[in-house]
């Protein structure tokens, strides 16, 4: 394989995209990554970083353009780190992370698995039901640059709801009108770091502004103006998080004005959501994701489901309507207690949680001697940990659904349920991120030899 040299230039087809959503062109065995590319395309790349196993480019001429390219329709492209296919159609974003799914699959878990389908959004624009602006240097609200922890300003975002933009933009004005410092994580001084919005189907949203301390100067203020850039603002909240890193939230919430919850509806049911609750960013998606799920678990009303990493209860809840007993465990208190409320809220009388580590609950729940004929889980972008997998299987559930928000750790997943005795049957990518790399893959596992116990992983 032939070296290529830093800024020389080289002409390529794009071949498809990394996990990442860059275009990959092999030039004489080597292979580049290119951001803004479309598969199909003839370009000339310039060499802009030279790796180990791999090089970075640029395209520094467009040769051949691909009918799927589009003129973007953000004027952050390619500065904020939070969009990557801006450039090209829908369907042609929807093919590459169906194909994202697809290699996962095959390449980290070993599985002869096909995606069956890619569920695309009707409106891929503004789905965003909670946004989190980082503020930085000069009192910047906006996002982060790619790889790094500049903040580029951002007035409207394509993605997200303008009521939340609007509640930002406040945010900013206000410091820049009262003098409030943007926190600074180099040295740690500074007071404002992170404008934290969340909304509902109905357009009201909740405020919470995250700060390097107990209280804000102009707190009257500040809420007034939320309010004249967001009137459907129904509650502005402070969070104090002193801790250095990258953790955006602290554990000190003090609501400064209405009220520190949202109510939204979700697949026919009333949640209450407090600023750390989980809750699925885009709702209209997470109806198609959770009815899929629903689906799966072949419920008949004589089930009991138990859901790891439950959040506010939304995917427990939605079971509950088809199951005799539903159990949903989650780590964060709020959410948990959130969870409860939400039940009680729809009348559903068959479900409890329980706080804590999944592993732990799974593990508890597992002595008692509990065998649940489904369980779901929802983990973290890190996956489940090998003893959570352990004891999913220890407890004999006829199906097991996992919904993923990342492919590589779903496939290493699916590759220890293997060894356990569980196969994964049917996979379903659907598209909860319109516009970013990120994409959601529900899978049903159940166990090759049902009179089999599990062997230890």
């Amino acid at each position: 394989m032939e070296r290529l040299l830093l800024n020389n230039s080289y002409t390529g087809t794009v071949e498809g995209y990394s996990s990442e959503g860059l275009g990959i062109v092999r030039i004489d065995g080597a292979v580049v990554f290119v951001p803004r590319a479309v598969r199909g395309e003839r370009v000339k790349i310039r060499i802009t970083k030279v790796m180990k196993t791999c090089y970075a480019g640029e395209i520094a001429e467009l040769l051949t353009a691909s009918p799927e390219r589009v003129e973007s329709d953000c004027p952050y492209f390619g500065q904020c780190g939070g969009c990557v296919y801006r450039h090209m159609s829908y369907a042609e974003e929807l093919r590459a992370k169906k194909q994202k799914v697809q290699d996962a699959l095959e390449r980290i878990g070993g599985l002869d698995l096909r995606v069956e389908e890619i569920l695309g959004a009707d409106d891929p624009l503004h789905y965003r039901n909670k946004a989190q602006y980082p503020v930085g240097g000069g009192n910047a609200v906006g996002f982060y640059r790619q790889r790094s922890h500049e903040v580029i300003p951002v007035e409207r975002c394509q993605i997200c709801a303008p009521a939340a933009d609007a509640t930002a933009g406040a945010v900013a004005a206000w410091m820049r009108k009262y003098g409030v410092p943007a926190y600074d994580e180099r040295t740690g001084k500074g007071l404002v770091r992170h404008v934290y919005v969340r909304t509902n189907k109905k357009g009201e949203s909740l405020c919470c502004v995250v700060l390097n301390g107990k209280n804000a100067p102009r707190e009257p203020e500040l809420a007034a103006m939320i309010l004249v850039a967001a009137p459907q603002t129904v509650g502005v909240v402070l969070n104090g998080n002193t801790r250095p890193g990258n953790v955006i939230l602290g554990n000190r919430y003090r609501t400064l004005w209405g009220q520190d919850f949202l109510m939204d509806e979700l697949c026919g049911l009333m949640f209450k959501l407090s600023v750390p609750s989980f809750y699925q960013v885009n709702r209209e998606q997470a109806e198609v994701l959770y009815g899929r799920a629903v689906e799966f678990a072949g419920l008949t009303g004589e089930e009991t489901v138990l859901d790891l990493y439950c959040g506010a209860g939304t995917i427990t809840l939605t079971m509950a309507g088809k199951a005799k007993r539903v159990i949903g465990a989650e780590i964060v208190p709020e959410a948990v207690e959130n969870a409860r409320e939400n039940a009680a809220r729809n009348g559903v009388q068959n479900a409890e949680f329980f706080c804590g580590d999944a592993s732990e609950i799974a593990a508890k729940l597992e002595r008692e001697g509990l065998r649940p004929d489904v369980i779901t889980v929802d983990p973290p972008r890190k996956g489940l940990a090998p003893e959570v997998i352990g004891t999913v299987a220890a407890m004999k559930p006829k199906r097991v659904v996992y919904v993923s928000c990342d492919p590589a750790t779903l496939a290493r997943d699916l590759k220890h349920f293997g060894k356990l005795g569980y196969q994964a049957h049917r996979a379903v990518a659907v598209d909860l991120f319109p516009g970013t790399y990120h994409v959601e893959t529900c899978v049903l596992l159940s166990h090759k030899n049902p009179q089999t116990s599990p062997p230890s992983l």
